[in-house]
Order: structure tokens, then C-alpha cells, then sequence
């Protein structure tokens, strides 16, 4: 087992078993069940303090869980009061791109594991170090945690929960069917066209050709070439070269194509996460893959045993490669109330808040100290948890967080991959495209 899959070992079951686990170790909503939260009026002062804050990753249901936490935050500090901005889900991340740029008071902002290298570099963001190491509670935040929220040795932002991939399929399906969950990418396939009938508009697999579908794409790319991934640099291989240059880079992309053109709904091409999602909720499609915020989504709409979870597919040589990702909040190098900011990120962030935002909203948490929570243990949260006890299949590797271009690699990616399976473009020249704009950004960074 090599060191990174015994760290996560240790981060995943201090994520899953962190997060997973983690769930509602307190559930208290009153604001006081920790140091940061019954500390929430210390140090205040008689001046009238405005924070203006900015969320990213926003949907209804986020951003109504998001504002009752500040809305407790103000009661407690009445001297502080909150402007929550929330954008479009679409437009969010180039919004605050375009607020930063243009220095609008932004206080608090949702950095995202995608662009926090490309907001270090702008220098948009406050090193939360000298901040963090008075917090109470900051010896509870997992190493996986930390480490998303980090460039170099400084840490960014604190995670408001993290993300981890796995299958969701529909049992009802399955059952009529005689189907068992797909183990491999080949078998989601062949699985797929069981379940496809265009006839009955009902289709394998719930494709995502819009935004965010780099996380099929990449993850079919990992899975193929398996234990060649360099876990530490993940865009390229052991060898040095990227890992779309190789043959098994090809051999994934053909299969996604295939995937695309025969078990997918043909408009799924412009595909982003909400119609991913509702094409499964509805009955459309069969197979979703996506994290677990989705969760209560799914728990909602659909009838309890219509549903169910599997672990990611593997490729060829047996492996399935994953990343715990996540977004949180930070400060603006530019806020006039440094000192306020934190203080609401730190209640946010606290045990007892985010592990019930976290439970609410489908998150795994970020705080040790929930890890024996029933919630997480059990129902789809335990396969997390499965994953993350076989470590020698389901691998885990580093983001390209370091690298600038990893915030633009999606809508790179997204715009390719759509010419391609749109027939404006051929495999080949596409990967070389690919392959070329990860061997620039290796270069920059030799600079």
C-alpha cells in the first residue's frame, strides 16, 4: 500500500469516518455546544460591522440552510450584519471573479478546491493561518480538510463540507431486471444498454455533458490507466507524461463516447447537475454518478427502495481513482472587517454547525469529532465508507489544485468534449488538445 493510500485510509475513514462518520456528533442548533459558537459575542464591540458574503456552489435548498446559520450569528452579534449574495449556480464563480477584479467589498467568499490556486495567485484571498491557529475547534478539522483548503503550507479557506463520488442506480430497475450494480466501467455500459429504451424514454445512464463533466471524463481517464497515475500529480502519469496521452486514455474516451451515444439521452450532451439530477429523480435514467449531496435530493422525490448506492467503477487493471473535494469559505485580501469575517466563518465552521448543515444538505463533515454518528454509518453513506476500507482499489489521488489553469480546465474540457461527441471534432485531435494544455501548465509552474 503506498504512503498516500494509508493517508487515506486514515483521511477518507477521517472523512468518511470523519465526514461520513461524521455527521451530527452534536446536534445542537442553539449555537452554543462549542468553544467557537458560545464564544460568538467575545470581543464585540459597540461599532455596527456589515459583512458582505458570497456563496458559489448555491442551489434553493443550500441557500436556505446557509442563512439560517447566519441569521443565528446575527442574533448572537448583533453588531454584525450579513449580506448573503447569491448568485446563479452558473454565473457564481465568474461573478465573484468579476467582484474581486473590480475590488466591490467582498468579506467572505466560497473558494472552491477548482480555482483556490487561481485566487492565491491573483492574491484574492487572506491566509486564515494565524486565524485558525486560535480557534478552538481547529484541532478537530480533518487532514483532508485542511488539506483541500491549502496551498503550499497556508491555508485558504475552511471547508463547508466535501464531496466524494460514488454510484447511485435505480434498485426498482435492477430488481425487474435481474441486474446487479456495475463493477467496472465496462459493466456500466453493457448494464446500461439493459436498461435503455428509448421507446419508453427511459436510458442507462444520467450523462452530464455541460458543466462539471470533467468528472467523468477525468475519472474514466484515471480509472484506465489505474496505477500508472501519478496520486500526487494526478493529470500526469508516473512517467512524467499526461495522462491523456496515453493508449488507455483512448480506450476510456471511446467507451465514454459509446456510453454517451447509446445509453444516454441524446439532449444530455448540454447536461449540467441539475438535469443530470432530475433526469434519475423522474424515471428517465438509471445510473447517476455524483456525491453526496444528492442525497437528500434523492430521499425527497423518491420512494425509500427505489433507490441505492454502489461504490465508483473501476478500469481495466482494477482500480478507481477518487478525490475528496469541497469549497468553503475565506476572506477577501481586500475586506475592511478581517476580523468579523472570521468570526462567522468560525462559527459556520464549528462542529455543531456544519455537522448539521452537513447532515441537512448531504455533506460528508469536516470535523473528527462527529465520526461516530449512526447517521453516516449506515444507508447510502456507508458505501463511502466501504470505499474508503480498500484502499488498494479505490485510490485515492491530489487534485491539480497547484496548477492556475485547473479553475479553466472545465469549461476547457466541458467545450472539447462537446465538439467531439457533437461530430465537430475527432478523438485523436482532441486528446492532443487535452494533453497539450496540461503539458503548458506543468511548464508554468517549472518557471
Amino acid at each position: 500500500m503506498t504512503g498516500r493510500n494509508k493517508l487515506i485510509t486514515t483521511l477518507l475513514c477521517g472523512v468518511v469516518s470523519v465526514g461520513l462518520l461524521a455527521g451530527c456528533g452534536n446536534n445542537s442548533n442553539d449555537g452554543t455546544a462549542s468553544n467557537s459558537n458560545a464564544n460568538a459575542n467575545a470581543g464585540a464591540s459597540d461599532e455596527k460591522v456589515k459583512l458582505r458574503m458570497i456563496e458559489s456552489l448555491t442551489s434553493p435548498n443550500r441557500t436556505k440552510l446557509i442563512q439560517a446559520s447566519i441569521d443565528k450569528f446575527e442574533a448572537a452579534n448583533p453588531n454584525i450584519e450579513v449580506e448573503f449574495i447569491s448568485p446563479p449556480f452558473d454565473q457564481a464563480d465568474n461573478k465573484i471573479r468579476t467582484m474581486l477584479g473590480a475590488k466591490e467589498d467582498i468579506d467572505i467568499l466560497e473558494v472552491r478546491d477548482l480555482n483556490v490556486a487561481e485566487m492565491v495567485n491573483n492574491g484574492f484571498v487572506e491566509p486564515l493561518n494565524t486565524y485558525a491557529d486560535k480557534w478552538a475547534d481547529f484541532g478537530t478539522l480533518t487532514a483532508v480538510s485542511k488539506s483541500v483548503g491549502s496551498v503550499g503550507d497556508k491555508l485558504y479557506f475552511i471547508p463547508n463540507g466535501l464531496y466524494e463520488r460514488q454510484l447511485f442506480y435505480r434498485a426498482d430497475w435492477f430488481k425487474e431486471l435481474g441486474l446487479t450494480p456495475p463493477k467496472t466501467w465496462d459493466e456500466l455500459y453493457e448494464t446500461g444498454k439493459k436498461l435503455t429504451d428509448p421507446a419508453k424514454n427511459r436510458f442507462g445512464f444520467s450523462f452530464r455533458g455541460g458543466s462539471g463533466s470533467t468528472g467523468t471524463t477525468d475519472a474514466m481517464i484515471q480509472a484506465f490507466n489505474g496505477a500508472n497515475v501519478n496520486v500526487e500529480d494526478s493529470m500526469f502519469t508516473t512517467a512524467g507524461a499526461t495522462i491523456y496521452s496515453t493508449p488507455e486514455a483512448k480506450a476510456a474516451m471511446e467507451l465514454y463516447m459509446k456510453i454517451y451515444k447509446e445509453i444516454s439521452p441524446p439532449d444530455s450532451v448540454n447536461w449540467g447537475f441539475q438535469e443530470q439530477v432530475q433526469a434519475f429523480t423522474s424515471g428517465v435514467t438509471g445510473m447517476l454518478l455524483q456525491d453526496p449531496d444528492v442525497i437528500q435530493s434523492l430521499a425527497e422525490k423518491m420512494d425509500a427502495g427505489t433507490w441505492a448506492t454502489a461504490p465508483l467503477q473501476t478500469g481495466p487493471t482494477g482500480k478507481a481513482l477518487f478525490a475528496a473535494g469541497g469549497a468553503g469559505w475565506g476572506i477577501a485580501t481586500n475586506s475592511e472587517h478581517k476580523e468579523a469575517a472570521w468570526k462567522l466563518i468560525e462559527f459556520l465552521s464549528s462542529p455543531a454547525e456544519n455537522t448539521q448543515f452537513s447532515k441537512d444538505f448531504g455533506l460528508i463533515p469536516v470535523h473528527s469529532s462527529a465520526t461516530e454518528d449512526e447517521f453516516f454509518k449506515t444507508g447510502p453513506y456507508a458505501t463511502l465508507l466501504d470505499m474508503s476500507n480498500q484502499p488498494d482499489t479505490f485510490v485515492n489521488f491530489k487534485p491539480a489544485f497547484q496548477y492556475a489553469g485547473n479553475a479553466q480546465w472545465g469549461q476547457v474540457a466541458m467545450e472539447t468534449t462537446q465538439a467531439l461527441l457533437l461530430g465537430q471534432a475527432n478523438l485523436d485531435d482532441t486528446l492532443k488538445k487535452w494533453d497539450k494544455y496540461w503539458v503548458d501548465e506543468k511548464a508554468k509552474v517549472s518557471k
